[in-house]
């Protein structure tokens, strides 16, 4: 029983780290790294200047002693051991001469515990070019998907949920057939009571598998947070802990040398189907409709309005599933960092292609905003940026340089405030 309650607050914390995409906590012990430019953006050839220091309460420890690595975002070529700092300070430099992300990183161990900071700087990063190819069939391959996905009813389930409802607003747990019969997409739909014609944002999952409480856009917005593993949002914590260690563990990977059959194709038709189920709903106004969302959120946002024209805008955190194949150019690819640790499998390159956020990038022609920072270690910035530099349609780019794979409050209010703000147009 108590192992049992133990793996339920695990999966409770991770839900809520996760759906909030909460700065880190603070430490008693900060490792400071920092470039010498504000904006952290440097040319090709140029050096960049790392100053690295201990800080205790907020005041340097000058005797630390510190390991550093420095080089290319997980190629790093300089690493040194048990570097005391002078005065308190290390200064580091090092420069690229090709487009991408130089990094440097350094740990201290003090009182039996490991701390670490990094820094990211950016050299020439709106040159970054995708390593994955784009298939020639690519878009034949996906309208061929999405129409036989669409020969399937939606047969669209709601179900309310009274103790979620407040005054203005009904909640309900949705579902609706996805790609064939019996493979569903469930979802929190959160609509005004109040009668009227309402814009829409569809929310898309970050990885896992987890519950869903809805995305609440206030009373004016219909909103459509969606899961995308087949299965009820509103089941015990259990299940969901239950299935990450078992049956879904490393879902990325099943079938991914096989592009019939690769896990993320039901889930794009599911992105589409959607939409689909939206433009079903009599609140709807029937024309404007956004999609937003983190991580593989990010990453499903960017799908979404590649693969569907009636997407008017898009608001995507720090993409995932963006150039695979940069680790075969010996430069950071996105998560799930398929080829970071081992070589392709045979299919592997040519299906991943298929599936890669790069290749639907090109095709969004929707206004967006998207915001990142340099110290992602989950979704390098490299590899967001092979994704970002290839999007035709107006693009916004708030970058919060010193985020890792978390987001600031400000970002939050910022992408909240731009989404409402196209809403009402």
């Amino acid at each position: 029983m108590r192992t049992k309650f133990f793996c339920v607050c695990l999966l409770l914390i991770a839900v809520i780290g996760n759906y909030m995409s909460a700065q880190p906590a603070q430490k008693m012990i900060s490792v400071v790294v920092s470039p010498d430019r504000a904006d952290w953006k440097y040319k090709t050839g140029e050096d960049a200047s790392f100053t690295v220091q201990v800080l205790q309460y907020s005041v340097p420890i000058k005797d630390a002693t510190v390991d550093y690595e420095l080089g290319p975002e997980f190629f790093p070529n300089v690493i040194k051991k048990d570097v005391k700092l002078k005065d308190g300070k290390l200064t580091l430099k090092g420069t690229m001469k090709e487009p991408g992300f130089l990094r440097c990183k350094a740990t201290v161990k003090i009182g039996g515990r490991t701390y670490e900071g990094l820094a990211t700087a950016a050299f020439d990063e709106g040159n970054i070019k995708p390593a994955t190819e784009d298939p020639k069939d690519f878009e034949a391959f996906w309208a061929s998907a999405i129409e036989d996905a669409r020969k399937i009813s939606l047969d669209p389930l709601l179900k309310l949920l009274p103790e979620r409802c407040t005054p203005t607003q009904n909640v309900f747990e949705v579902s609706f057939q996805n790609d064939r019969i019996g493979s569903r997409i469930y979802g929190i739909l959160i609509m005004p009571k109040k009668a009227g014609k309402y814009p829409a944002i569809l929310q898309v999952p970050g990885a896992g598998i987890r519950p869903y409480n809805g995305s609440n856009y206030g009373e004016e917005v219909i909103t459509l947070e969606i899961g995308i593993h087949g299965i009820s949002v509103t089941l015990a914590p259990e299940v969901y802990f239950n299935l990450s260690a078992g049956a879904l563990s490393g879902y990325w990977n099943l079938n991914r040398n096989d592009k019939s059959t690769h896990y993320y194709k039901r889930v794009y038709t599911g992105c589409v189907r959607a939409v689909d189920f939206i433009f079903t709903l009599p609140e709807f106004n029937g024309r404007t409709i956004g999609v937003t969302g983190g991580s593989q959120g990010g990453a499903l946002s960017i799908v979404t309005a590649g693969l569907d024209s009636r997407i008017g805008f898009l608001a995507p955190f720090y993409p995932a599933l963006c150039d695979y194949a940069g680790y075969l150019k010996g430069r950071a690819g996105g998560w799930p960092h398929y080829f970071r640790d081992s070589k392709p499998a045979p299919g592997d390159v040519e299906t991943l292609a298929y599936f890669d956020v790069v290749n639907f990038a090109r095709r969004v022609k929707a206004p967006g905003i998207y915001s990142w920072g340099f110290n992602d270690i989950t979704c390098p910035p490299t590899s967001m940026y092979a994704a970002y530099n290839v999007i035709p349609g107006p693009k916004d780019l708030r970058l919060f340089q010193d985020t890792g794979h978390w987001t600031y409050p400000e970002q939050q209010i910022l992408f909240r405030e731009w989404l409402l703000e196209q809403c009402r147009k």
